[in-house]
């Protein structure tokens, strides 16, 4: 009878990691694999994907401070309709992409290895996706395998169109910066964070206002499907490198 128990825990466990974490890393090998000019070291995007794990952590104990925050200054119940819609945008949106982002910039502005526009990308999506996968594992502790299924195919690839938003832009920030022009890349990592976050808001105010399973929020999905991919595939085919 152990020896039953402990191979179901054991095939379970392998079943909810592989949904949990598995679409999160095939989706970074994916970006990781469109590369042409040169690829990352392995080392550092463990390292993002790691922090993206980390951020989710503290973005998770600064979203309770930060709702508690909005509530007081805006004067709506949690229960508001209101609450829920602009707090996707100003709470959730804000502090999640910023989490992901500064401990992805931390690691990586002045890394030699960013050498390429197209490492933006990689490192943004590679940050994001480690955000999720730690998002997907609570999920699917809170509320068991079958949640799973749906983020895999909404929640995730939704950070990486995030996170390639936020990339793209990252990645001509530091092209501009290698230049000498650092308004104009403070601009574009301003921009590219301001982009991510009404991206962000928008997907989960659309989750909340009708539902996961709604055409307007599938819609939202499909849109996210049908651009993000094929701009990832033109900025690896159209990189450059940096000339220091």
């Amino acid at each position: 009878m152990f020896f039953l128990l402990s191979n179901g825990l054991t095939l379970y466990l392998a079943i909810f990691l592989a949904l949990a974490v598995g679409p999160a890393v095939a989706l970074v090998r994916y970006v990781y694999n469109l590369d042409a000019l040169e690829r990352e070291p392995v080392g550092l995007l463990l390292a993002l994907f790691w922090r993206g794990v980390i951020a989710a952590l503290v973005a998770s104990v600064l979203e309770q401070v930060g709702m508690d925050a909005f509530g007081l200054l805006s004067g709506l119940g949690r229960q508001d309709p209101w609450f829920l819609l602009l707090s996707d945008f100003a709470v959730v949106g804000v502090i999640e992409e910023a989490c992901k982002y500064v401990l992805m910039a931390r690691a990586t502005w002045r890394d030699p290895n960013f050498n390429c526009r197209y490492d933006g990308v990689v490192y943004a999506v590679a940050t994001s996706l480690g955000f999720a996968a730690a998002e997907n594992v609570t999920y699917g502790l809170a509320y068991g395998l079958g949640v799973l299924l749906g983020r895999a195919m909404m929640a995730i690839p939704a950070h990486m169109g995030f996170a390639v938003v936020f990339g793209f832009l990252y990645g001509e920030a530091k092209l501009l910066s290698v230049r000498g022009h650092r308004i104009g890349a403070g601009l574009c990592v301003a921009c590219g964070y301001l982009l991510s976050v009404l991206l962000h808001g928008l997907y989960d105010s659309t989750a909340t206002l009708f539902g996961s399973g709604d055409a307007t929020f599938l819609l939202v999905v499909a849109v996210i499907y049908l651009i993000v991919f094929p701009v990832v595939r033109a900025m690896a085919r159209h990189d450059r490198r940096f000339l220091y």
